[in-house]
């Protein structure tokens, strides 16, 4: 028999085309009184419609969310959140802008003796709404940490809300959201609830993300991927993270590279480093990719959906590569396989070329 704790908050879940509309009656049944919006440049439009929704009950709008959430707008946000007196946050978007809600939920609200909830709704395939992880990027380091207090309340998954993440983010957008679910499957705190999920999630990407950049307007597919991106980050939420999210925490946060796109590139490369020290879960991942092995599966799953598979394609300096390694085996997250510098060395070699796992 084998011996587990499984300790996984509740989040209220809302799901299907036109939820959105839902908004009001969510924060009305939180017994919030004044939201401030949160979005990111490009998705303004979605969140100034949401506010006219809202109409008197919304605070303001604050669209300057930013990849790996840089110290300063989280600052910034906490400050405009106490100035028009916000007592939640409704973040809308992918992990960049959730990443500024928990930011905002880490400080105490308006009326100073409670953490601000979170109202999530995803536009894209992150997972984020479903982890209690929050980071933020200062003097070119990006530093993690989790609190159950950044967990959003309720989260609304509108498929309809991602029919315009174009192509070349949809799919490693996808691509990040399995990588949670690959670390959940050999995380040393895993459990056979997670590992359902992990699967589960998996499979659903999987299948999805080939008709989603194919058929952006196909809401099916979009609703799969969505669903996908809930199993993946509610597995990641309920175990600890490994050699994948620190390398892509550091190539991210100290090198400016997109984070979707790290992961995508990283996941297949990560996978084969630890193939031999978590053969169970490997076996997992290939058959929920239906591909004969996990890691080259990943990689041709990337290749399928049109996605990054070189760290140069991103932006990563060929000279950067021994700092990242150094940077990736300083405090190293708990993972199957012991962490050297010549691996991950390696490791990132293999990831900047894009060579094919063997």
């Amino acid at each position: 028999m084998r011996t587990f704790v499984y300790d996984q908050p509740a989040i209220r879940v809302i799901f299907g085309i036109g939820v959105i509309d839902r908004l009001p009656e969510e924060m009305q049944r939180l017994g919030a009184r004044r939201a401030l919006l949160l979005a990111s440049p490009g998705q303004r439009p979605i969140a100034e419609e949401a506010a006219r929704r809202l109409g008197a009950a919304a605070a303001g709008v604050y669209a300057e969310a930013a990849v790996h959430v840089p110290i300063e707008i989280a600052r910034a946000v906490c400050e405009t959140a106490k100035r028009l007196e916000a007592d939640c946050c409704v973040a809308i978007g992918g992990g960049s802008t959730i990443g500024l809600g928990k930011a905002i939920a880490l400080q105490n609200g308006a009326n100073g003796d409670s953490a601000l909830p979170i109202i999530a709704v995803p536009t894209t395939y992150s997972g984020s709404e479903m982890t209690p992880i929050h980071g933020v990027t200062e003097g070119g380091v990006k530093k993690t940490g989790r609190d159950r207090r950044v967990l959003p309340k309720v989260v609304l998954y509108d498929p309809a809300l991602t029919v315009s993440l174009p192509r070349h983010m949809s799919g490693p957008s996808g691509m990040n959201a399995i990588a949670h679910s690959v670390e959940a499957l050999y995380a040393p705190d895993a459990n056979p609830i997670v590992s359902l999920f992990a699967a589960e999630g998996i499979r659903a990407l999987a299948r999805s993300l080939p008709v989603v950049v194919e058929e952006p307007a196909n809401l099916e597919a979009r609703a799969d991927a969505l669903y996908g991106a809930w199993l993946s980050g509610a597995a990641l939420g309920a175990t600890s993270m490994g050699l994948h999210h620190k390398l892509c925490h550091t190539l991210g946060g100290s090198f400016h590279l997109p984070h979707a796109g790290v992961h995508t590139v990283v996941l297949p490369h990560a996978t084969a480093f630890n193939r031999g020290a978590a053969p169970d879960a490997m076996r997992v991942v290939a058959g929920a990719l239906g591909a004969d092995e996990a890691a080259q599966g990943l990689y041709d799953l990337a290749v399928r959906i049109g996605a990054p598979v070189a760290l140069k394609e991103i932006g990563m300096p060929a000279d950067a590569l021994d700092r990242a390694a150094r940077l990736a085996t300083d405090n190293p997250y708990d993972n199957p396989r012991p962490i050297d510098y010549a691996g991950i060395r390696q490791l990132l070699e293999d990831a900047y070329h894009g060579t094919r796992p063997v």
